[in-house]
């Protein structure tokens, strides 16, 4: 069997040589239909068009996507082809929780927020807005929830987009890219959106950049229209709009999934569906590195952000917004925090 898998997917290489018989490691976009023309089965993620041009005349049976979103892979065309595939659903659903659990300590300490007494709106409530849910309401914020889908399936406790536009003073993204259907989410927050925003909410999109119109969300910036706005998803990645990168809050290169926890296990969910698909043995472990042992805070909002501060990443990426694929591509170690072992000051966190 033949795999050929993105290069930036980490702690794989060892795992998916034991799998397969021949490996071969390519950047995301340098998949082409010459070089995976003879390839049983691909290991890709978001960088990696699948499509008939790339497909078509191959020998590719599978193809697995250590990512959440699968709108890099035109599902209509693969199943025409045959082609089986498999997504991550909620890999990394922690590690964005850590990132909005740390902008919200940020708001609170640099802007004055008061959390308990703002209202928080979450448009899209699977697997990583139902974890941001819990941990928002654990802080003292009053939450809202949008989800058409699971509220069209009869399910209770969700409220129109019209709801969170009058009521919310934040409104977050986490929602799939849908572009065309019932629930199609493309430019899903457009001018029409930002003009019926009744409180000035900051914005936060998480999920796809195309999830928001960005020349849309510029303007009510400058308007006044919302307040602020942290962006870790960008249309056109990663040829991002500059102009709105240094007007807000927080601009992240897309790496709010990217903790070493959510990364090992999209990878592990990514081999173990190549496994199941091939009938093969997942005999692996992956397992992520450990942080240097250092002294936390005893302050336990002091020590979440000791252990992930999302500034140091949108400093960086806005000193050097040409170097969006080079800061995601060698993104550095990030531990997802064990909040029993904060606040004692000595313990070591992992």
């Amino acid at each position: 069997m033949k795999v050929i898998v993105d290069n930036k997917i980490p702690y794989i290489r060892e795992a998916v040589e034991q799998i397969a018989d021949e490996v071969v490691y390519l950047s995301g976009s340098g998949f082409t239909a010459g070089n995976v023309r003879d390839a049983d089965a691909l290991v890709i993620r978001t960088r990696t068009r699948c499509n008939r041009e790339l497909l078509e005349g191959s020998k590719v049976k599978f193809i697995a996507t250590a990512t959440i979103g699968f709108d890099h892979i035109d599902v209509d065309y693969c199943r025409e082809a045959g082609i089986e595939w498999q997504n991550c659903p909620g890999c990394n659903a922690g590690s964005v929780e850590q990132y909005l659990h740390s902008v919200l300590l940020l708001l609170k300490r640099r802007k004055g927020m008061r959390l308990e007494d703002t209202c928080l709106g979450i448009v899209g409530v699977g697997h990583v807005g139902s974890r941001v849910e819990r941990m928002a309401r654990s802080l003292g914020l009053r939450v809202l929830l949008n989800d058409p889908p699971r509220a069209d399936r009869g399910e209770a406790g969700f409220v129109d987009l019209s709801v969170l536009a009058r009521e919310c003073d934040m409104i977050t993204f986490h929602t799939p890219l849908n572009r065309n259907g019932k629930y199609d989410t493309f430019h899903l927050a457009d001018a029409g959106f930002f003009a019926e925003l009744q409180r000035k909410p900051l914005i936060i999109n998480t999920s796809r950049g195309e999830v928001i119109e960005t020349l849309a969300l510029l303007d009510a910036l400058k308007t006044g229209r919302i307040s602020d706005a942290v962006i870790d998803t960008w249309e056109n990645e990663p040829d991002i709009n500059l102009e709105l990168l240094q007007q807000v809050f927080l601009g992240t290169p897309h790496i709010a999934g990217y903790s070493a926890d959510g990364k090992s296990n999209a990878t592990r969910m990514a081999l173990e569906a190549l496994c199941r698909f091939f009938h093969l043995q997942a005999d692996f472990k992956i397992v992520p590195p450990a942080l240097p042992p250092m002294t936390y805070s005893s302050d336990p909002e002091e020590a979440f952000l000791q252990v992930y501060d999302p500034t140091r990443d949108s400093d960086a990426l806005k000193r050097h917004p040409e170097e969006f694929e080079r800061l995601r591509g060698n993104y550095p170690l990030r531990r997802e925090i064990v909040s029993s072992a904060i606040g004692g000051g000595r313990e070591t966190i992992f």
